[in-house]
């Protein structure tokens, strides 16, 4: 799922068109497995996944990996719809400068949503 991450967003005009001024690396970790996810203009130029020794990331996104099962349902329940539903129910810690990711909010939100299945991955629009 998160290896085709890169695919999906980079394919999705609209959604490179929103995070054109984003460039930046985040740590996205699902469970006990790490993923560093680098961002350049809105595209991801590149998903890897850990263990890694000291790598660099501006900001983290860590829950467990039913969290993010959940998250990623073709349908997602209560809870589990939004990054924020996770936060909120404390399940996703958001962790280091949290300035890009609010800043940003809309983007990582359909960035994260765009790796649920083919038909519900059209995120939400957003003005």
């Amino acid at each position: 799922m998160i290896e085709n991450l890169q695919e999906r967003v980079n394919a999705d005009a609209r959604l490179v068109r929103r995070g054109r001024f984003v460039t930046t690396s985040f740590l996205l970790e699902v469970g006990d497995t790490p993923w560093l996810i680098n961002v350049s203009e809105g595209r991801i130029s590149s998903v890897t996944k850990g263990p890694f020794v000291m790598a660099r990331w501006t900001f983290a996104l860590r829950a467990p990996q039913d969290a993010w099962d959940g998250f990623w349902a073709q349908q997602p329940q209560p809870g589990f719809n939004d990054i924020f539903a996770l936060i909120r129910r404390r399940v996703l810690r958001l962790e280091g400068d949290m300035h890009p990711f609010m800043a940003n909010l809309f983007y990582f939100k359909d960035v994260l949503a765009s790796i649920r299945p083919a038909s519900n991955n059209s995120p939400a629009v957003h003005a």
